[in-house]
């Protein structure tokens, strides 16, 4: 896909710009309080030279009002700080969260390679963290601050202004020359660790046949190649950023420099030529004071400058039309909503169909059971309900709706697989994910109605360790009967069980089916007897 991006002349900075928007919010409150910094700064500098000011002329109690004007100005820019940061944070983890989102559906919808999913899900996803964090609200700032800072000083010292917004030119071209210099090296960079990414993603899965041919060392030598080959693109990018970064502090330097020249020469009345004004001890020391606040801003984007080039190398592995998605725009589900196949086909690159022009007519409320030699398309059939396989052809509808491209209606199932998924925590918790925010006495009621027995605060880890293979089902099955779906899907739901757990199973299946379309993938002829209708692939 990125590749089809860049030939197309992909524009990075207006698909960052976009994928923005869905948090547009959080962007103009973290911009606004990035912007904002600019007011107890100038209170700062103001009451700085006006307690220098009341000290040379003997006024104590002035000095030490104006001081804590200094003070209160230092505490507010802090929290100002503190806010805009968290705020920039919330912008980033929304923007992530709905781009990792879409990668993910396009990894698993097959329209993603895996090496490209995997990298653009996690390196790519995170590139994003900086530019969002702390270069979309810097840019806002290196934008207004100085200006409003350059008018103020204006008030006190037009002359100084002037130098200011003179120095401040040449300041945004070292910028935007630095910035040229490590765009291409940034792109290099992400490409480097694109390859290394699907490299070892590859190698990962032909391990077998690489102990099998005995060629340990060739690969290890290919992996440490392509490990070398982005630790040189990635040196060269932070040599870039280093040089870059002593450059324009050189410049913000030398710039303070000449204010504090004049500023000190028209005190003593020393310049070499005439100015339209002369300064006092409390304007001079005002100018120099705010002086600094006028690069300031421009530091700030000049640091996270590099954050910008990394999130516009890895904006073509990520552009996906589902980014902007939300939430709310999609289809809701009625109660036991209809299900239609029509000529449904779904096939993976050149390879046969697994599933070819299947047509099945479910109606509200039924309980139907899929059947059929394994590899014949059962639970492909079921992932396609939950965008876990790519509908390659034909249509699939529910409740009239059609199948949506970003995901399927898996928010809207409830699912059970033949292992079910365990993360580390308690059983509760594990019963929990089902439905957030769910209430100790909800996830009692599933569990109990699913038949798991035992503490739920016991503790599992990542491979289930403590459950059984049937209460790891009856887990699957508490999620199932826990969330308030109108869709129930259940795959092998009472494989390599005994005769009486399977019947006991096959009474939560019927509790759980109660209200709800359900469809059931299934060898057991038991399970079959359950259902309305059983459909042979």
């Amino acid at each position: 896909m990125s590749s089809e991006i860049l030939e197309a002349g992909f524009d990075a900075r207006a698909w960052l710009k976009s994928a923005g928007d869905v948090a547009r919010r959080e962007r103009m409150r973290a911009s606004a309080l990035t912007v904002a910094d600019v007011v107890p700064a100038v209170a700062f500098a103001a009451g700085l030279a006006l307690s220098v000011d009341a000290l040379t002329r003997g006024a104590a109690t002035t000095a030490l009002g104006c001081i804590a004007l200094s003070v209160v100005a230092l505490i507010v820019r802090g929290l100002l700080a503190r806010i805009a940061a968290d705020a920039g944070i919330e912008l980033a983890r929304s923007v992530k969260g709905r781009t990792r989102r879409a990668v993910l559906v396009d990894l698993f919808t097959g329209r993603r390679t895996a090496e490209a999913g995997m990298s653009g899900a996690v390196e790519g996803v995170e590139a994003l963290d900086g530019y969002y964090a702390r270069f979309a609200t810097a840019r806002a700032a290196a934008v207004v601050v100085p200006l409003i800072a350059i008018a103020v000083v204006a008030v006190a010292s037009p002359v100084t202004a002037g130098v200011l917004l003179f120095t401040l030119m040449t300041f945004a071209a070292g910028m935007a020359l630095a910035g040229m210099a490590a765009a291409d090296e940034s792109r290099r960079q992400f490409d480097a660790l694109e390859r290394l990414s699907g490299l070892f993603l590859d190698r990962v899965r032909t391990l077998p046949a690489i102990l099998a041919f005995q060629a340990e060392d060739r690969t290890a030598r290919e992996v440490a190649g392509a490990s070398d080959e982005l630790g040189r693109r990635t040196g060269r990018v932070l040599r870039i950023a280093f040089l870059s970064s002593g450059v324009l502090e050189f410049f913000s330097a030398l710039s303070v420099a000449l204010v504090a020249v004049y500023c000190g020469f028209n005190l003593l009345r020393l310049l070499p030529f005439p100015v339209p004004e002369q300064l006092d001890l409390a304007r001079a020391f005002f100018v120099l004071a705010l002086a600094p606040e006028v690069y300031a801003p421009m530091r700030r984007l000049a640091a996270a400058y590099h954050d910008r080039q990394a999130a516009e190398a890895a904006a073509p592995r990520l552009a996906t039309a589902p980014v902007m998605a939300r939430a709310s725009e999609r289809t809701l589900l009625s109660d036991a909503p209809a299900i239609r196949f029509r000529k449904a086909t779904v096939a993976y690159g050149a390879a046969a169909p697994v599933l070819n022009r299947f047509d099945l007519e479910v109606r509200p409320g039924q309980i139907v059971a899929i059947t059929g030699a394994s590899g014949a398309g059962k639970s492909t059939l079921l992932h396609l309900l939950l965008g876990l396989a790519p509908l390659s052809g034909g249509s699939v509808e529910i409740d009239g709706a059609p199948l949506p491209a970003e995901g399927g209606f898996a928010g809207q199932v409830a699912w059970a697989s033949q292992a079910p998924m365990v993360v580390p925590g308690t059983v509760g918790e594990n019963i929990g994910l089902a439905l957030r925010g769910a209430s100790t006495a909800q996830i009692l009621k599933a569990a109990g109605a699913a038949g798991l027995s035992g503490d739920l605060d016991r503790m599992l880890d990542e491979r289930g360790g403590g459950l059984s293979g049937g209460e790891r089902r009856r887990l699957g099955m508490a999620r199932a009967l826990l969330k308030p779906a109108s869709v129930l899907l259940l795959d092998e739901p009472t494989a390599n069980l005994d005769p009486e757990a399977e019947q006991a199973m096959l009474e939560v299946i019927r509790a759980a089916a109660v209200g709800r379309t359900t469809l059931i993938a299934t060898h057991s002829t038991a399970v079959m007897a359950l259902a309305d209708r059983v459909v042979r692939l």
